[in-house]
């Protein structure tokens, strides 16, 4: 039985009302006040908050959580007078039951794993793992985390730094400390594809005008159509690349140093995020940029480069993590034409092999314009992720990172309350991902291990499985 069949028969029983809720236990809020004060505290309980009809079965405790059972009830004699839960009665139900127990093996390699996505619908996951002939799995998670697709990466530089599976998972982009961004066809019959020898690995160079022999591109990302890639790189200029005219129809000098993250802000591809080791995040407007050829608007607030960038998908709201220990909450209404605070750097301090200063922790950008921090994890050795837990399934009222002390965090995105921390891991946690529908979270670490951690439904025991590599004849 799948895990995702599991989960179905094991959400049947917890529906019943005996499933154990998170209770929550937080250290201080960081910074974020216990309600937060902003349009985006309203929307996230609007997306995750039971119907006002369902909240009337427990009269004078509309503050309190609805059961999932007295919703159950609600549902099936009509309270509502709908017949059906809304999107977010759905979402109350399913954010209660996190992600939290396990971990269950995935896979476990003698590399360090670098980057791990579930593609858009879940069915797949996509994860990076470095070492010599390194290789980008693809796993079919219906099908018991059977590998469907096994890339073996050729002429690679230093490691891939990023990979981004096409909407409709057609295809997957790698990018690595080159200035080439390479396109397997995800959806082909070769199940082991070695690059250029069973399957040919589409180059896309993004070189335009670049003189620097140490170019390299650390994040890439494909449009919601599909029809371009987003790329930061070394020389701290964000490149779009169209791939229907095969050619860099954009090149921006962002910034001023490595442009360590980017992203498309929705689902228009008007608007880009991008975050740089020289502690800003910046917004994009293509529609504007060729007359004013400057960004939209500056974001600051972190004290250290800002090692990833994930967008609520409303073009407006955006998360960051930064090298200053800290992931924060930004609303792009709030920007600035331009950076009004100089960049401090501290050449005692390097995040790759060096502990944060403990002095540093309680400093604070004088013009923040943050809406909140959440900090409990750190953001070491490697550019560490964070992301908004799924709509569907949670409102996005939580957001969750990887951490450099091996664990994974999830925070209330509302109250800053850190509401689990996930252990298990032996080295850092670079990349995790949150299944879009269920309560399913995997993560990746630099120990080798590719973990996921579910809900629980019935006794299972956590257990490590070696995945099975589907194979196929091959003629060449």
């Amino acid at each position: 039985m799948s895990d995702i069949m599991r989960f179905r028969k094991n959400k049947r029983a917890c529906d019943g009302g005996n499933a154990v809720e998170l209770s929550g236990s937080s250290e201080e809020a960081n910074e974020v006040s216990n309600s937060l004060d902003h349009e985006v505290a309203h929307l996230t309980k609007l997306r995750s908050r039971p119907h006002q009809h369902l909240r009337g079965i427990m009269p004078g405790k509309l503050r309190l959580p609805v059961s999932t059972l007295k919703m159950l009830m609600g549902r099936e004699s009509n309270y509502s007078g709908r017949g059906r839960f809304s999107s977010a009665d759905a979402s109350h139900v399913l954010s209660r039951y996190l992600p939290i127990n396990g971990p269950w093996g995935v896979d476990q390699l003698n590399s360090p794993a670098y980057v791990s996505q579930f593609s858009n619908d879940g069915l797949f996951f996509v994860a990076w793992i470095s070492g010599i002939g390194g290789h980008i799995r693809i796993y079919n998670v219906d099908k018991g985390w059977q590998v469907e697709k096994d890339i073996l990466v050729k002429r690679l530089s230093w490691t891939v730094t990023d990979t981004s599976l096409s909407p409709d998972q057609r295809f997957l982009a790698y990018a690595s400390m080159s200035p080439v961004v390479h396109i397997v066809n995800a959806g082909s019959s070769t199940t082991e594809s070695v690059a250029n020898v069973t399957e040919i690995h589409e180059g896309l160079d993004l070189s335009v005008d670049c003189d620097d022999d140490d170019f390299g591109i650390f994040s890439v990302k494909f449009s919601t159509d599909g029809r371009e890639i987003v790329a930061g790189s070394s020389d701290a200029s964000i490149h779009v690349y169209d791939l229907q005219t095969n050619k860099v129809s954009l090149k921006i000098q962002a910034h001023t140093l490595d442009v360590n993250t980017v992203c498309f802000a929705d689902e228009t591809g008007h608007l880009i995020y991008s975050g740089s080791d020289d502690n800003l995040c910046k917004v994009w407007d293509r529609r504007c940029f060729r007359t004013k050829g400057q960004a939209a608007g500056v974001l600051m607030g972190h004290l250290e480069g800002v090692t990833f960038i994930d967008s609520r998908g409303d073009g407006r709201y955006l998360i960051s993590n930064g090298k200053d220990q800290t992931t924060k909450l930004w609303d792009i209404r709030k920007m600035s034409s331009r950076n009004m605070f100089p960049r401090i750097t501290n050449y005692d301090w390097d995040y790759r092999w060096m502990e944060y200063p403990a002095h540093a922790r309680t400093s604070r950008h004088p013009n923040d314009q943050s809406l909140a921090t959440y900090r409990d994890h750190s953001v070491l050795r490697t550019l560490i992720r964070c992301y908004f837990s799924p709509a569907y399934s949670t409102g996005q009222k939580y957001i969750y990172t990887g951490s450099s002390d091996h664990s994974v965090y999830i925070y209330d995105l509302v109250t800053g309350t850190q509401v689990a921390k996930l252990v298990h891991h032996d080295g850092p946690v670079r990349d995790c991902s949150w299944h879009p529908t269920y309560p399913m979270l995997v993560s990746s670490s630099w120990d080798g291990s590719i973990v996921r951690w579910e809900f629980p439904g019935d006794d299972q025991v956590p257990t490590l499985v070696k995945p099975r590599v589907r194979r196929r004849r091959v003629f060449y």
